[in-house]
Order: C-alpha cells, then structure tokens, then sequence
C-alpha cells in the first residue's frame, strides 16, 4: 500500500455520479528542486500527477481546483455529446505515472477548449504538459506547450482579470519573459521581463522580482550572443 497517497470521492458536475480518485498527502511532498519556469522535482511521488480529476462515467475532466464548479446545461451537453458519447467507462483513480498523468491532462485540456474556460486556466493545464514532456526528455512535445502557454497566458493577460493564487498577473508576466527565453525568444522575453519588472504588484512578490531580474539578465546576455552568432554567420 503506497502511504504517500489517500483516496477521494468526487461528484460529477456532468453525470451527477460519484469515483474516486487518489490525491498525495501534503505530509509526503517533498521538493528536491525547481526549474527557473516553476518545474519542479520531486523526491517520490510527483503530485501533480494528480491535479487533474477524470470521471471514470462520462469522461469529464478538469484541474482539481475547478472540477466541482457548476456547469450550465449547454456546456453539460456538450461534453455529454463530445467527450461521453465515445467515452468508454475507465478509471484513472489509482496510481499515476507520468504517462497517465499525460493523458489526464490533455483530457483536461479537451474538455476547457469546449467549454471555453478562462485563458488563464487553459495556460496552467498547457504549463504542466510542458513539464511532463520535460521529465520524459521531449524537446519538441515539451516547445510545443509552452508555446500553447505562452499563448493562452498572453490572452489572459490582455483580456481576462486575472485573480489565481496560484498564477497572479505578475507571475503569468515572469512567466511570459521565462518561456520564450527557453524557446530563444529573447526580444520577446526581455519585454515580458520588462512588464513584470515594472508592474507595481512585483513588490509585493520579492522572490518573483529577484528571479525576474536574474532572467532578465540571462536573456539579455543570450539576446546579445545570438545577435553576435547571426552576424558572423
């Protein structure tokens, strides 16, 4: 038995029935480190692995956080026409690894497309993808989701309140300068940097303005080697 994790039992706001899924008790996690865009690494098991809630029923998924929220009876009709009706009842309420985990994500994102969730959101779901094919060493699965992030978060930023404890304006805008710098984005990055750096909330988050300016940094200094590569070629 893995004491790492505990079950839960959720009821679907599509069908209305209940399954049950594993989550990680907050006593287990333990982070060995982090990647300049958030990614982190875990010593055993990974809990974001199961951050996104599949129903076994209907095949209705969602991150944890907004799983429960009502649905109106249109969106209940889509995802009954869409996703349930070739929907074949299956659980992922056991242990995951990082293929399930894969798979239950981009259900997620499926199902946040259809009911045109909040960019923000949709961000969040593509970021986490990005990593998961970082852990597996997909250079290319992993680019193409963090340009899907930096996407959806460049919608979110111009178009949505943005009001996430988790993803505030400031971190989506470290973010947008940290995701293009790893895709050699750098004229685009530094402006992001820029923005962060100069947003009136960044006080109020000192550890996201002392990494803002470290990158800032970094992506100038690639900016300028690149420039330099580009001439001489």
């Amino acid at each position: 038995m893995n004491e790492e994790l505990y079950e839960r039992t959720i009821l679907c706001p599509i069908c209305e029935k209940e399954f049950t899924t594993k989550k990680m008790k907050t006593s287990a996690i333990r982070i060995g480190k982090r990647d300049e865009d958030f990614c982190p690494y875990y010593e055993g098991e990974n809990p974001l692995f199961y951050g996104a809630f599949i129903c076994a029923n209907c095949g209705y998924a969602g991150l944890e956080g907004g799983f429960s929220k009502k649905v109106t009876e249109e969106n209940r009709k889509k995802i009954l026409n869409i996703i349930t009706s070739k929907w074949y009842p299956r659980g992922y309420g056991g242990k995951r690894g990082l293929q399930e985990a894969i798979e239950t994500y981009k259900l997620a994102l499926l199902c946040s497309n259809i009911l045109k969730d909040k960019n923000s959101i949709i961000g969040k779901i593509c970021l986490r993808l990005s990593w998961f094919y970082r852990y597996k060493g997909e250079k290319s699965e992993e680019n193409k989701f963090i340009h899907f992030t930096i996407n959806s978060f460049k919608e979110a930023f111009t178009g949505e309140r943005i009001n996430d404890d988790e993803y505030d304006e400031v971190t989506i805008l470290y973010l947008l300068g940290e995701l293009n710098r790893r895709i050699d984005n750098y004229r685009e990055s530094i402006m992001w940097f820029d923005k962060a750096l100069s947003n009136p909330q960044i006080k109020k988050k000192r550890h996201i303005e002392l990494k803002a300016r470290d990158q800032w940094s970094t992506a100038r200094n690639q900016y300028k080697i690149h420039q330099k590569a580009v001439e001489n070629a």
